[in-house]
C-alpha cells in the first residue's frame, strides 16, 4: 500500500502555479517544488507520476485563468464584446506575464497545436454581425487582428512597452477600423 499523500493534489498544483507565476516554468522542479512545499519530493510523487503531469496541470491551471479574464472583459460591458476579447488578452499578459509566456510564448514544436476553429466560431460571428463580410473573410481578419493583439501583448509582457489600457483601447480601435475599412470595401466591390 503506497503511503498517504501529505499534500492533496490541489495544493502541489496551486503552489506549482505560484512559483511559475512568480519567475516562469523553468523554476518549477521537484526540488524547488519540495522546498517551497516544505517536504522531500516523495510526498509530490505520490500524487503525480512525475514533474510532466505537475507541469500539465500548471498548464490547466493558467488556462482557466486566462479563461477568467476573458469571460469577466467579455461580460463587462466596458468593451464591444470582440474587443473585450483582445483587451482581456492584453490584460493577461499585463497582469500575469509569466503565465502569458507559459502559455502563448512557449516552444510548441513538440506538441500537436491545431487551431480549432470552432473555439473561435463567437468571434468570428461577432465579426461577421459587425462587418457582413463572409465567415472566411471574418477569420482572415481575425488572424490578422489576433497577430495585432498578440504582438502587443507580448511586448508588454516581456517589458518592452508599458503601454497603460486607455492607449491600448485606442490602438485596437484604430487597428479594428481599419481592418473593417478594408475587408468591407473588398465584399463590396466582390
Amino acid at each position: 500500500m503506497p503511503p498517504k499523500a501529505k499534500f492533496t493534489r490541489e495544493e502541489v498544483v496551486r503552489t506549482a502555479l505560484e512559483m511559475v507565476r512568480e519567475n516562469g516554468m523553468d523554476t518549477l522542479s521537484a526540488r524547488n517544488l519540495s522546498a517551497r512545499l516544505g517536504s522531500s519530493a516523495s510526498p509530490i510523487f505520490t500524487i503525480f507520476q512525475n514533474m510532466e503531469d505537475v507541469q500539465q496541470e500548471v498548464i490547466s491551471a493558467a488556462h482557466e485563468i486566462y479563461r477568467n479574464y476573458l469571460r469577466e472583459d467579455m461580460s463587462g460591458g466596458k468593451y464591444p464584446p470582440y474587443k473585450a476579447s483582445g483587451m482581456a488578452y492584453i490584460r493577461f499578459a499585463r497582469e500575469e506575464g509569466e503565465l502569458f509566456k507559459l502559455l502563448f510564448m512557449r516552444d510548441r514544436s513538440t506538441e500537436a497545436v491545431t487551431e480549432k476553429k470552432e473555439e473561435i466560431a463567437p468571434l468570428l460571428e461577432l465579426i461577421q454581425t459587425n462587418t457582413g463580410i463572409s465567415e472566411e473573410a471574418a477569420y482572415l481578419f481575425h488572424l490578422e487582428m489576433w497577430l495585432y493583439v498578440h504582438g502587443i501583448a507580448v511586448m508588454i509582457a516581456t517589458n518592452y512597452l508599458d503601454w497603460d489600457m486607455e492607449f491600448v483601447d485606442q490602438v485596437l480601435t484604430d487597428g479594428y477600423m481599419g481592418l473593417k475599412h478594408r475587408y468591407m470595401e473588398e465584399n463590396s466591390n466582390d
